[in-house]
Formats: structure tokens, sequence, C-alpha cells
């Protein structure tokens, strides 16, 4: 669950995630390898205060866009439990936008 980087109204998407190991989720903005990213990462880097909902439990969290230093050990991370996964990013010829997803204690 987002907010609009333009419009600033809620946005919902759905999709995969993968644990961290450390209580966060990862995810990966690939669109299916198409060549633009998808507007949810636009979104996340407007306002990376936002929400998931993970079996039908609603919870917020705060977005950070993975940095170069930590890509490899994230998508390793990733096609561990989603083989072949990085595919994607290789075919859009475009770097994916992969986001950390902190848990917001209230």
């Amino acid at each position: 669950h987002t907010t609009g980087a333009k419009s600033g109204a809620p946005r919902d998407a759905p999709l995969m995630y993968t644990p961290d190991g450390q209580g966060s989720a990862i995810v990966a903005g690939t669109s299916f390898a198409r060549e633009r990213h998808p507007a949810w990462t636009a979104n996340l880097l407007a306002h990376p205060d936002a929400a998931i909902t993970v079996r039908g439990t609603r919870m917020p969290v705060c977005a950070s866009l993975i940095g170069d230093d930590e890509r490899e050990a994230a998508w390793t991370r990733i096609e561990a439990q989603w083989p072949g996964y990085r595919t994607y990013e290789r075919t859009s010829g475009r770097k994916v936008r992969l986001f950390r997803l902190r848990l917001v204690r209230a």
C-alpha cells in the first residue's frame, strides 16, 4: 500500500516478497521485464512510509532503496526463494529497483 508519487492518492499493488532474514522484506520492481520501472517503485521513492498486508494483517513499513553494495546479497536471497527471478532484470535492460521494507513499530 503506497501513496502516489504525483497524485498523493492511496495505491495498492500485489507483490511477491522475500524475507531478508532480519525481520524485513525485500521487494523487486521487475514489472515482468518491462522497459519501465513499475509505478509503485516511484511511489516508494517519493513516499517511503507505506504498508503491507501479509496473511490478512496490515502493517506499517518504511521502504529504503537497496544500494549497490547490497544488491548481490539481496538478489541471492530472492533467487533462493524464487529461482530465476533475476532473469526479469537481465531481460528488461534496466537496473531493477530493490527495496527493503522495515516494519515500523508503534
